[in-house]
C-alpha cells in the first residue's frame, strides 16, 4: 500500500483563536482582506477584530468586499487588480467556502498574467501551467461548510457560460488557517444545515473515492461521526459552543479528505445546477440529490461495506446493509428540518435536467473518474429525475 500525506497549512483551531492571529508569522506586511458582499462580516464584528489583530502585528491591509454565495470570475479578476495596485503581498480569506476560494483565485492572478480561466482545465479553460507561485494565502473561515481551510481547492464559476469549474494545486494551500467556531455562533440555522450536510458529503464523497486511503479514511469516518452527533444540535441551538466545536472540526476533517482522497461525482452534479441557477446554495442543491444518489449506490451493490460503515458512523449502531446509510442519510435531513428541499423553489425546471448533466460532464468530469461505479449519463438524469420536486 502507497499513500501520501501533504498539508502545508498551520491550522490553529478552537474557540477565541482568532485572538493568536497577531501572535503568528503572518507571510507579508500588506493584506488584502477579500470578504463577501453580505453584511455579517463586519455587522458581527468579524472584520473589525481581524483588523485589530493586523494591527498588532503591524501588518496595512486594503478590503475587497464584493464576494457573492456562488463567486464569481469578474470578481477574481477585481479583486487581483486590487491587489496589485495597492502592492498586497498576501491575501486574507474571511469568511466561508466562497470568499476563502475566491481570496485562492485573486492570490493566483495577483501574480499570473491572464485569466483565471486561462489555467483552469475543464469547460473553456485553457488548462495552461501557472508560471509563477501565488501570493500566501490565510483563510479565516466564518462557516463550516467547504472546509478550504484545510484543502488546496478552489471553485469559482465563469458566469457567461455557466460554466462553475474547481481548481487547485501545492501552490494554493493556506500557509495559515485560523478556525475559530465563535465565528460560526451566527450562522442562521438553514445556512447551518447546509453548510454542514456540505462537509458530510466531502467527507462519505471522500470515503467512496477510488483513491480512498487509509489517512482519508480516519478523517472521513470521524467527521462523519461528529456530523451525525452534533449537525441537529448546531442548527436547533446556535449558540450551543460545544456543537459548533464538534461540527468545525467535522468541516476541517473533510476538508483534509478532500486534501487525501477528493470528491466524486455528486458534487459535480449539484456544481451543475448551481452554475445554471447561482442562488442555490450549494449545500441545499446536494441534499436535493443526496438520497437520489446514494440510493442508486445502494441499489447496485457499488459499495456496500463502505455504505455500513457511514451508516454506522453516522449514529445507526445496528446496520447491516447498504441503505441503512440511505436511511440515517433521510433521518438527518429530517432532524435539521432540510429534508423538504425543493429544486422548483430554485427556479430550476425539469427540462434543464439534461442539459445539466451534459454540463456536469464538460466541466467537472473528471470527478466522474473516480467514482465507484460507472455512471452513466442516463443515470445522472435519473438521479435529477428521481430529486426533482
Amino acid at each position: 500500500m502507497h499513500s501520501t500525506f501533504y498539508l502545508p497549512t498551520r491550522i490553529i483551531f478552537g474557540s477565541h483563536s482568532l485572538q493568536k492571529l497577531s501572535e503568528q508569522k503572518l507571510p507579508g506586511k500588506r493584506a488584502l482582506i477579500v470578504i463577501s458582499s453580505g453584511k455579517s462580516t463586519r455587522s458581527f464584528g468579524y472584520l473589525e477584530q481581524v483588523e485589530k489583530q493586523l494591527d498588532a502585528a503591524k501588518v496595512s491591509y486594503e478590503i475587497y468586499d464584493k464576494i457573492l454565495p456562488n463567486p464569481i470570475l469578474t470578481h477574481v479578476t477585481e479583486g487581483a487588480q486590487l491587489a496589485r495596485e495597492k502592492g498586497c503581498d498576501f491575501v486574507i480569506g474571511l469568511g466561508g467556502g466562497s470568499v476563502i476560494d475566491s481570496a485562492k483565485a485573486i492570490a493566483i492572478m495577483v501574480t499570473n498574467e491572464g485569466n483565471l480561466w486561462d489555467y483552469i482545465h475543464g469547460g473553456s479553460g485553457k488548462g495552461r501551467p501557472m508560471t509563477k507561485k501565488p501570493l500566501p494565502i490565510v483563510a479565516i473561515t466564518t462557516t463550516a461548510g467547504t472546509g478550504t481551510e484545510a484543502d488546496p481547492w478552489l471553485v469559482i464559476t465563469k458566469e457567461e457560460t455557466n460554466e462553475k469549474i474547481g481548481y487547485g494545486n501545492d501552490d494554493t494551500f493556506p500557509v495559515l488557517s485560523i478556525v475559530d467556531p465563535t465565528l460560526m455562533v451566527s450562522v442562521p440555522p438553514h445556512l447551518t444545515a447546509y453548510q454542514g450536510f456540505d462537509a458530510l458529503f466531502h467527507s462519505t464523497e471522500g470515503y467512496l473515492n477510488k483513491i480512498a486511503n487509509t489517512f482519508s479514511d480516519q478523517y472521513s469516518l470521524e467527521a462523519i461521526r461528529l456530523i451525525g452527533k452534533s449537525l441537529p444540535e448546531a442548527v436547533k441551538n446556535g449558540k450551543n459552543l460545544k456543537a459548533r466545536e464538534d461540527v468545525a472540526m467535522a468541516n476541517t476533517l473533510a476538508g483534509m479528505v478532500e486534501t487525501f482522497s477528493g470528491c466524486i461525482s455528486e458534487h459535480s452534479l449539484e456544481h451543475a445546477m448551481s452554475a445554471f441557477h447561482p442562488e442555490l446554495p450549494h449545500g441545499a442543491g446536494l441534499i436535493m440529490i443526496s438520497k437520489a444518489y446514494y440510493t442508486h449506490i445502494a441499489e447496485h451493490h457499488i459499495a456496500d461495506e463502505r455504505m455500513i460503515a457511514m451508516a454506522k458512523a453516522l449514529g445507526k449502531s445496528d446496520a447491516t446493509q447498504a441503505m441503512d446509510f440511505v436511511h440515517a442519510l433521510v433521518d438527518l435531513q429530517k432532524a435539521c428540518a432540510v429534508d423538504e428541499l425543493k429544486m422548483s423553489d430554485y427556479g430550476i425546471k425539469e427540462t434543464e435536467l439534461a442539459a445539466m448533466v451534459k454540463n456536469a460532464r464538460e466541466n467537472m468530469g473528471g470527478l466522474f473518474g473516480v467514482d465507484p461505479m460507472t455512471l452513466t449519463d442516463e443515470d445522472c438524469l435519473s438521479i435529477y429525475q428521481k430529486s426533482f420536486k
